[in-house]
């Protein structure tokens, strides 16, 4: 296990860039702490396994330095990095056991061969092919043969870091569950380091103890999955987490309130710091009032989900969401109102802090 330094990263994949957008990673300067279960999470292209394949050492960052328990290890290739990675699709010997896939770096390393079996054996009953130990892999099913290459990054219990590249692509919706469940339990057990790229936002949220948030090539909130649900740092993460996401209104702010079109809007308190560029209020559905008081609103759509419905409305030109419980009534002149504790903020797409707030909260 390693505690894991991004010392001012930044990668381009072509010759001396020139601007911006020439980036595909932006300065990433951040620490990943000796044991703790991360994610990178964010849609294809914002560069989240551009930044795994710096940390595994299969790309070398065009600026900055990488540090393992503050040993720069930026020149170093993936097994001096003593680094266990899984990809997106399954890496396998499809001429051996699913046994001997999984003994097979263990045995590379001289362990004895009672900790292999015992190590293996744990291994198998947790990706659930106990039954299959003596098959030859090249039979097996694309989920089975994924199980096998996740079992393989896990087997080893002296490496600096398990990195898992979108692993649970190809397995089927239920496996996911229990695969990340397992996951986190080893995790708890064993104590690695793990650091997990998806697209998924459940799969993130489930697994990690804290989500890394990528948007463009860029790190936008790096916090809890409870931090990131109520106080996103930028309208993006306001967007990507949270189903339906975050609602999103231009407004003019004016001390302790917002005002959107001719309506005052209370707020938790008055912005911190001075605000350049467009201002804009988020607030999740979650806390959208549907009601008879409040702003007037046309009901385009509404969701029956099982648990809640989603109402989807028009708030003057603006699209919004509200979620509500099964068996509230939807208004015949609907209304919304906003839970003033639960309003963000953002200039120029990122939050603004309120007064009130801690440096921790604000964070």
């Amino acid at each position: 296990m390693a505690r894991i330094d991004l010392d001012h990263i930044r990668h381009a994949y072509g010759a001396k860039p020139q601007s911006e957008a020439d980036w595909a990673l932006k300065e990433v300067h951040h620490t990943f702490r000796d044991g703790g279960a991360y994610a990178l999470l964010g849609p294809s292209g914002c560069g989240k396994t551009t930044l795994l394949n710096i940390i595994s050492g299969l790309l070398h960052p065009t600026e900055g330095r990488l540090l393992f328990d503050g040993n720069d290890v930026s020149t170093l290739s993936t097994q001096e990095r003593n680094i266990a990675q899984v990809f997106q699709f399954p890496v396998i010997y499809d001429t051996m056991t699913v046994y001997d896939n999984l003994a097979f770096p263990l045995r590379n390393r001289g362990v004895a061969e009672r900790d292999v079996d015992r190590r293996v054996r744990e291994i198998l009953e947790m990706i659930d092919l106990s039954e299959w130990a003596k098959r030859r892999a090249r039979g097996l099913t694309a989920d089975q043969k994924q199980k096998i290459s996740l079992g393989r990054g896990l087997v080893r219990s002296d490496v600096n870091a398990i990195l898992f590249d979108e692993p649970l692509t190809v397995i089927d919706p239920h496996m996911k569950w229990v695969l990340r469940s397992q996951l986190k339990l080893l995790h708890g057990r064993f104590g690695h380091t793990m650091i997990y790229v998806t697209h998924d936002q459940t799969e993130a949220l489930s697994f990690a103890d804290h989500v890394v948030v990528m948007y463009e090539g860029e790190v936008v909130q790096i916090g809890t999955p409870d931090e990131l649900f109520e106080r996103p740092k930028h309208t993006f993460v306001g967007y990507f987490i949270g189903s339906p996401g975050m609602n999103v209104l231009p407004v003019s702010v004016e001390g302790a309130q917002a005002r959107f079109g001719g309506t005052a809007i209370k707020l938790p308190d008055r912005p911190r710091t001075p605000m350049g560029g467009a201002i804009e209020l988020g607030i999740r559905p979650e806390f959208v009032r549907l009601g008879r008081e409040g702003m007037p609103v046309e009901i385009t759509k509404v969701e029956d989900i099982g648990r809640h419905k989603i109402v989807r409305a028009k708030l003057q030109d603006h699209e919004i969401a509200a979620i509500v419980r099964e068996d509230e009534e939807v208004p015949a002149e609907p209304h919304v109102a906003f839970v003033p504790e639960k309003i963000n903020i953002y200039a120029g797409s990122w939050r603004v802090a309120f007064e009130g707030e801690t440096e921790r909260a604000a964070a």
